[in-house]
């Protein structure tokens, strides 16, 4: 070829037949660094190729020279040194607001789409009340169900209660988030086409532009705290390398690099490795939607881990079996303590507290553990449950908890020795 001469087909397929481990390599190179050209096949790189012709004389030195330096684009999970990324503070104090509110189920509707407008306007109504505040907060949090409540039954009946992430009712709380100019967080039930007759525990995260940012996967469910039934929600666990393969490594333990600090939402309660693997990857805020929680166990990971902590959670009549494990929703500090409380278990309320983020933020490194010292009992250790559990037809998947428990039962670690 001349240096003016177009590349001919024939030259493109040269250059890949003879290259092609190179280009292969340099296209994944220019994908990560750039985010774009994503070809399905070096076929389509080729047709590429051939119509954007005068620059494929560019495009194949910048590929050759990418794929011949040697270039680590493999992103760490955890910062060297104790490090974790970060992008500049608007602010040096943040106002953090947590919304307890209590709960109607939409199973107690003959028409659930009622129910979900009434949940949504009561959310629209508190989240305004939260905003009338001086200073006005710059995050709100909500408790894991305040658009569809708790729902029992079947799977088939419990799908009836879900929603969509994202769907018209974040549309809707994305107006209040602009309006207030928050972050906007809050737990529910959801379904996902890409995920047939799963019922997912998500938790979405709302931009102050009114834009959905994020949807939290809940890590794990806690297992064999009920002696006749287990929780039957997906969870990344229960679909581990499916969920790898569709979202990135990077997304089983997300943390989003906002402004406002380094923030991560989880419904996991009682389980310190998936609160450690979060602060690996430089979490400063955890914000946590569990209900009926222990307020042993946020302050506990607030102190291992050195992160800020809030734990919003539903209010419940007095006098019920579960009563007194309702409300009292709280914020923690980085050392454990609480410094802001609801004192009901029944009764509505916000609560706030003001975040030093960047005074938190200078010469911070993530935590200390001693991996190194237990890695040779932990490699050892395998869990009851096998990861991918529910990796399987959705037609198969257990219709109940009961049915659920079942099927752990039989594929367990302990029981099948």
């Amino acid at each position: 070829m001349t240096a003016n001469a177009s590349p001919r087909w024939n030259d493109i397929d040269l250059i890949l037949n003879m290259f092609n481990p190179i280009v292969l390599k340099s296209i994944d190179i220019l994908q990560k660094m750039t985010g774009c050209c994503q070809f399905d096949s070096d076929k389509f790189f080729l047709q590429y190729c051939q119509m954007n012709k005068k620059y494929i004389h560019s495009i194949c030195l910048l590929g050759l020279l990418l794929a011949l330096l040697p270039l680590d684009t493999n992103s760490k999970l955890v910062g060297i040194n104790g490090s974790y990324e970060t992008i500049p503070l608007e602010k040096d104090v943040v106002k953090l607001a947590v919304i307890q509110t209590g709960i109607n189920s939409l199973q107690d509707y003959d028409d659930p789409k009622v129910g979900l407008a009434e949940n949504l306007n009561h959310m629209i109504d508190m989240g305004e009340s939260a905003c009338s505040q001086t200073p006005k907060p710059d995050i709100l949090l909500y408790h894991e169900f305040p658009l569809t409540g708790y729902s029992s039954g079947s799977r088939t009946e419990k799908l009836k209660y879900t929603i969509q992430v994202p769907g018209p009712e974040t549309e809707e709380l994305g107006k209040l988030a602009k309006r207030c100019d928050v972050y906007l967080i809050f737990g529910s039930y959801a379904t996902d086409p890409d995920w047939p007759k799963h019922i997912l525990s998500i938790n979405a995260v709302i931009g102050r532009d009114g834009e959905l940012k994020k949807a939290f996967w809940k890590s794990r469910n806690i297992k064999r705290i009920y002696p006749d039934r287990e929780i039957p929600t997906t969870t990344i666990e229960a679909v581990r390398d499916k969920y790898r393969e569709k979202y990135g490594i990077d997304e089983e333990f997300p943390v989003m690099r906002t402004e406002f600090g380094n923030i991560a939402v989880s419904t996991v309660q009682a389980d310190p490795f998936i609160f450690a693997a979060f602060a690996m990857k430089g979490v400063e805020i955890m914000l946590r939607t569990a209900t009926l929680f222990s307020e042993s166990d946020v302050m506990a990971m607030s102190w291992s881990n050195d992160f800020y902590s809030a734990m919003a959670n539903i209010t419940l009549p007095l006098g019920g079996p579960y009563s007194h494990r309702g409300g009292k929703s709280i914020i923690t500090d980085h050392e454990g303590q609480i410094i802001a409380k609801h004192p009901s278990t029944h009764e509505e309320g916000i609560i706030t507290a003001q975040i030093p983020i960047a005074e938190f933020r200078k010469g911070r490194t993530i935590p200390h553990y001693a991996l190194n010292m237990v890695d040779e009992i932990f490699s050892e250790y395998e869990q009851e449950i096998p990861m991918n559990h529910l990796d399987m037809d959705p037609e198969e998947l257990p219709e109940t908890g009961e049915a659920m428990k079942a099927y752990f039962d039989r594929i367990s670690r302990y029981l099948n020795k």
